[in-house]
């Protein structure tokens, strides 16, 4: 008696009919008209069932703190990092934790059952660590939560940071983060990348830099990154996200510094929706946005995925946590409309996303873990077109959300609308 099967299914590969067979919390079998009996059903009536989403960039210590101490009127990256060091003052463990719980409410109601976070280490209580860390333990059961030592005030700039960071992993944060372009000069950023990414070899850690978040097309930080994953021997452990400024630097120099990264195994991951909205604003026209070469990225054979970053903080004001919305605005802000690109832009928010977090038994064969999503759509290209509903969140064989199919009730009035609706 196996503990579950999801019948009738269409993968994202786009094979029909298939069967998933699920045994003690994994993947037993995939395939069509698999005869056994389980204890628990459920009929996918040909939707799409893909793995969870994955965020591979978010920022949970700041989230839905929109108006704390007060708005952002220019809605600029600047005067967010400005609002945000007001408000650390005023960071309790409690406040960050609900927060953050709540927008794990959403998360997995949205299917997003894997998710990176960055998290301030340039507060010297380290109260959204010790916050984070909790929330870890309280949602394990729901989310991979992993979490970056990230010194948002530079990790040469501001003098604790070292030391923090230092405090942070100790206390069991799992990656080394950075922000070299934030550093005091373009030397100094080079030497926090060298740095950090020492700490990381030395411990044997992942590396996540916020890296080049910037328009200006000389800030090539990633370039550095490139190069101590190499002398470290970090290759397949490195993440360069954000990635801006190469929006902005010549075709001549990309080319190389693409061919670097994939000689390093360094993965990109971009956050559409917060790089064209905060990027450019010093621009009038032709305005730049800001996202970086994801097309051309993922031609190189480089790994790309994409994150939501901020939900409702200083820095953006809106969002839900709905990765198929971040997939929906990179496709199109990438000019990724073929039928291959969309799907790649798909795959950069569950099967990328899972390798730059280097997810442990991810994905839809047999041996995975029975974490998957059905969504109201027939394909990966009608998910991403309409962003449906999540019919059913399953985590390790175990439904634990459902959401009613979306129909709308038309009323008709009058026998003109009846002959309306029949022509």
């Amino acid at each position: 008696m196996l503990d579950l099967i999801v019948r009738n299914a269409t993968l994202p590969s786009g094979e029909t009919g298939q069967d998933i067979a699920v045994q003690d919390g994994r993947i037993a079998e995939v395939r069509p008209q698999i005869e056994a009996e389980a204890a628990e059903t459920i009929d996918a009536a040909g939707h799409l069932v893909s793995p969870p989403f994955v965020d591979s960039h978010f920022h949970m210590d700041a989230t839905l703190s929109l108006g704390l101490p007060r708005l952002n009127q220019s809605g600029t990256l600047l005067e967010g990092i400005a609002l945000w060091g007001e408000l650390k003052p005023e960071l309790t463990v409690e406040a960050i934790k609900q927060r953050a719980l709540a927008l794990c409410r959403w998360s997995i109601a949205r299917g997003t059952l894997a998710i990176r976070s960055h998290v301030d280490i340039c507060d010297d209580r380290l109260l959204a660590v010790d916050a984070l860390l909790d929330v870890r333990e309280e949602v394990k059961d729901w989310i991979d939560l992993q979490l970056v030592a990230f010194p948002q005030d530079g990790y040469l700039r501001y003098g604790k940071s070292p030391a923090n960071l230092k405090r942070a992993l100790d206390k069991g944060v799992d990656v080394v983060g950075g922000i070299p372009h934030f550093e005091r000069t373009m030397s100094d950023g080079a030497f926090s990348v060298r740095l950090l990414c020492e700490v990381a070899a030395e411990r044997g850690l992942l590396v996540d830099m916020h890296c080049d978040e910037s328009d200006d097309p000389l800030s090539r930080h990633i370039e550095t990154l490139t190069f101590e994953t190499q002398r470290l021997g970090l290759q397949g452990r490195v993440t360069g996200s954000h990635l801006t400024s190469m929006h902005s630097m010549d075709n001549y120099y990309v080319t190389k510094l693409m061919a670097l990264m994939k000689e390093a195994d360094v993965h990109a991951v971009a956050n559409p929706l917060i790089n064209i909205t905060l990027q450019g604003r010093h621009d009038t026209y032709p305005k730049r946005r800001g996202m970086t070469r994801v097309k051309e990225l993922l031609q190189q054979g480089i790994n790309v995925a994409f994150g939501h970053d901020c939900v409702m903080d200083p820095w953006y004001p809106m969002g839900s946590h709905d990765m198929l919305e971040v997939a929906h605005m990179g496709l199109h802000v990438g000019q990724m409309t073929g039928v291959a690109e969309q799907q790649a832009c798909f795959a950069a928010v569950t099967g990328n996303g899972a390798k730059v977090m280097q997810l442990d038994g991810y994905g839809l064969k047999p041996g995975c873990h029975a974490d998957m999503v059905i969504l109201q759509a027939q394909d990966v290209l009608e998910a991403l077109r309409l962003k449906p509903a999540r019919l059913a969140i399953i985590r390790r064989g175990k439904v634990i959300a459902e959401t009613p199919p979306v129909k709308a009730q038309l009323k008709v009035l009058g026998n003109e609308a009846i002959d309306f609706l029949k022509r």
